[in-house]
């Protein structure tokens, strides 16, 4: 049986035993005009009057969108969203767009122009947010003890409005929502509790789980807090199309949302836990680093038997990732190197969450194999994982010694719920 494993902006063709399970997205066909999909749902939201009523009478506009990281369609998204603040009355000058780098580097110049098209990037005020700059941060609360700190362009809008793209996410259960706030918008301070050794821990913070995740509970709490007007997410089928989109009241419509991603992208698999999971790192941009990486790992070390064994194949053409992060791969060559020493608060460095997502995924798996043109040998055997130069020759060697196979073609894209 041949599959296809989503790897940079191409397909990785392997062979694998006819036996394997395969945890594809239940089909999802995409809109058949995206930007008037967008603008139908502006004018006819969820639990909330139309986005040009709401912005009728309010003096500017922050309007949050996901950064390069992530693959959303802003153009798509925000040429109706930007038609109707217009509309309604906001001068384009008095609109902010405010990129939600989180921790990520910002996108500029060529990037940015990709992202919103040359139009917006020209022609609206676009800012990135950047966590360390404190005089763009306002401390908004605490939450046990921590500093909440929100980029101060949104906090002092007068309309409120976030985007994104939701998805089965490893830590809030879901992306979207909340998530543009926290952590897109917020400051390192905030986000060293946020992801924090303890709290990414913690058993219900996991992959499509919202009821009593902490992670998703904090997210709602901060968003009360910082406030959110409108809410414009949508969901994407394996090619990148609109194939979902939730707009209105930012609880209600981001909850429509994720039952329409858990009817799609939650396969639910029979059998117990696998002895070989096969899976991507996503495709680009996903798989753009190692760092993202975790997420494709922690998908495949829910379904994995103890001890049992992973292939990933992840482009990485940036490499591991930051610098930061490269610090900790490079200087943990086993899972009790990482734990031993990052679970102490005094310990914390920027990235070192998602590295406890791939140490965890290394040890409960007995090997992990790695397939990227954009890592070194080194970096891989560094980590602890094995390097592998033929991915087809691998698999076929791996699977000869399973008894229970899957593959995840899309990664972390798709989910799978281990059934009795």
């Amino acid at each position: 049986m041949r599959t296809s494993l989503l790897y940079g902006e191409k397909e990785l063709e392997i062979e694998v035993p006819d036996r394997t399970a395969v945890l594809d997205a239940a089909p999802v066909p995409a809109l058949s005009d995206q930007v008037e999909g967008v603008r139908r749902s502006l004018e006819e939201p969820v639990g909330a009057p139309s986005l040009q009523e709401m912005a009728q009478g309010r003096g500017d506009a922050c309007v949050v969108i996901s950064d390069i990281t992530r693959p959303v369609p802003n153009k798509a998204i925000l040429s109706p969203l930007l038609a109707s603040l217009e509309r309604a009355g906001i001068p384009r000058e008095r609109i902010t767009i405010l990129v939600a780098t989180g921790m990520h580097r910002p996108n500029l110049g060529r990037e940015l122009i990709s992202m919103v098209g040359e139009e917006i990037a020209t022609n609206y005020h676009i800012v990135n947010h950047e966590c360390e700059k404190d005089e763009d941060l306002r401390r908004i609360t605490t939450i046990e003890g921590a500093p909440i700190e929100i980029n101060r362009h949104y906090l002092d809008a007068d309309l409120k409005i976030l985007t994104g793209l939701i998805e089965p996410h490893f830590y809030a259960g879901y992306s979207g929502g909340r998530k543009a706030i926290l952590p897109g918008i917020a400051s390192y301070e905030t986000m060293k509790f946020m992801h924090s050794y303890q709290l990414i821990d913690h058993p219900r913070v996991a992959n499509c789980i919202l009821e009593g995740n902490i992670f998703h509970e904090y997210g709602l709490q901060v968003m009360d807090l910082a406030g959110a007007d409108f809410l414009l997410n949508v969901v994407i089928n394996r090619d990148n199309a609109v194939s979902g989109v939730f707009a209105g009241d930012p609880r209600q419509a981001h909850l429509s949302g994720c039952r329409f991603v858990e009817e799609h992208a939650v396969v639910d698999l029979t059998g117990g836990e696998r002895d070989l999971v096969i899976t991507s790192g996503g495709g680009y941009p996903l798989d753009s680093n190692f760092y993202q990486i975790s997420k494709a790992l922690t998908c495949a070390k829910d379904i994995l038997k103890p001890g049992g064994t992973v292939v990933v194949a992840c482009e990485c053409r940036e490499g591991l990732g930051s610098e930061d992060f490269c610090g900790i791969m490079r200087s943990c060559g086993t899972p009790q190197d990482f734990f031993g020493h990052y679970c102490h608060p005094e310990n914390f460095v920027k990235d070192q969450w998602c590295a406890q997502n791939i140490y965890q995924a290394l040890d409960k798996a007995g090997e992990v194999h790695v397939y990227s043109g954009g890592l070194s040998r080194e970096d891989v055997e560094g980590m602890g994982g094995i390097y592998v130069d033929d991915p087809q020759k691998h698999v076929e060697r791996l699977a000869g010694q399973a008894e229970r196979i899957a593959v995840s073609p899309a990664g972390p894209y798709v989910v799978g719920r281990l059934t009795e």
